[in-house]
């Protein structure tokens, strides 16, 4: 593996959520990434070692930049063996560096990523302890250097993991709620809503604020990775450029719009859950833009006559509500009521529930919140019935 030249295009791979990857792959265009190309749960494309820095400072939607190292065939256990020791390691990480290897297997002979993982890793050292007599250190929970290892069927992806640390924790949030919405999830609802980044934004049951502070990110164009509180893991490898990685920092922060650019509300009943999100909102530097106020969604109204409002009502998974259905009829008459000229989107669980809105979703997009199956559901909210329109004007 030689050292990579500053200018050199390799390839890589953003991994994502479920149905997050057209909206990644919009990202990594307007990165000016090139061969982007979708997969499951992962988008494919190349550029070189200033968009691999940039692609984890802004990317808002993708959970980890791997750099494919080596894609081989593994058979059995000596194949994998034996491919994993034709890349020589010590043009990868030195002696003295901890590694560690995530492994993720599928439809293969091989059943568990624990033992291909434990495999590649006796590999790895085997030929450090051959060429030196020493051997590498093993540190799961913060490695110097992470590798990943995907396996569908019998074909292998050997990867070096660019990020480290997850890139949805951002590192503003602080204090979250029982049920809280991984940032990356939050982030592509926000982009499927279609929000211009410039009309009113509201959630008016915002628990700890991450709907609101990722659209605030968004608008006011301020690169989510700015926050993180970890090194990326890029920084521990041996061709990392310290001077470049500066310059796109200096420049993300350069980019960011100052003034506010939307108006950016949440409401929540809980006194509790207006204390967190207020509290992360500082973190993330946004209180002169988000307002949050302690209120009933159903006593609100819109603070403009169009705009979005999205929402992550309780399932009744996490968060138990005492008639749930009763709950998602209310929330389908205060928006047809409050809202009108709204684009509303609604993320739930609890499809059953979900029918007690009464309004006629325009697009049902299937998404999964961790291991929960469900459904963003957008819901136009058009002035008047569009049926009553019409008689007026005869």
């Amino acid at each position: 593996m030689a050292k990579q030249k500053q200018s050199d295009n390799f390839n890589m791979i953003a991994t994502t959520l479920t149905g997050l990857e057209e909206v990644l792959a919009e990202e990594l265009r307007a990165l000016d990434m090139e061969f982007v190309k979708v997969g499951n749960r992962a988008v494919s494309f190349s550029g070189n070692l200033r968009q691999l820095y940039e692609a984890n400072l802004w990317c808002r939607t993708a959970i980890r930049i791997l750099k494919p190292i080596r894609n081989f065939k593994a058979r059995n256990e000596q194949d994998l063996y034996e491919q994993v020791q034709k890349t020589n390691w010590s043009e990868v990480f030195d002696l003295k560096q901890t590694f560690a290897i995530d492994a993720v297997v599928s439809h293969s002979t091989f059943e568990h990523s624990l033992f291909v993982a434990q495999l590649t890793k006796d590999a790895i050292v085997d030929q450090f302890r051959k060429a030196t007599g020493e051997r590498p250190s093993v540190d799961r929970i913060r490695p110097d250097v992470r590798l990943n290892l995907h396996m569908h069927e019998n074909m292998v992806t050997l990867s070096l993991d660019s990020s480290g640390d997850s890139l949805h924790r951002r590192g503003y949030r602080l204090q979250t709620n029982v049920a809280p919405l991984n940032e990356v999830l939050a982030a592509g609802i926000i982009s499927l809503s279609g929000w211009d980044r410039k009309s009113p934004f509201v959630d008016p049951m915002c628990g700890s604020g991450t709907f609101l502070i990722e659209a605030t990110l968004m608008a006011q164009n301020v690169a989510p990775g700015i926050f993180r509180r970890d090194p990326f893991a890029f920084e521990s490898w041996k061709d990392y450029n310290q001077e470049l990685f500066e310059m796109v920092w200096k420049t993300a922060e350069a980019r960011e719009r100052r003034e506010p650019q939307a108006t950016i509300i949440g409401y929540d009943i809980d006194a509790d859950y207006v204390a967190a999100a207020r509290k992360n909102i500082e973190n993330a530097g946004l209180e002169h833009i988000i307002k949050v106020e302690e209120a009933d969604f159903f006593q609100t109204n819109a603070p403009a006559d169009q705009g979005v409002l999205v929402m992550n009502p309780p399932y009744n998974e996490r968060i138990v509500s005492d008639d749930i259905n009763q709950l998602y009829k209310q929330i389908g008459d205060t928006l047809k009521n409050n809202y009108q000229g709204f684009d509303a989107f609604v993320l739930t669980g609890n499809l059953e529930a979900a029918k007690n809105i009464g309004l006629r979703a325009s697009r049902r997009t299937p998404l999964y919140n961790g291991a929960i199956d469900c459904r963003l559901l957008k819901y136009e909210l058009y002035r008047g019935s569009r049926r009553g329109e019409s008689k007026e004007q005869e």
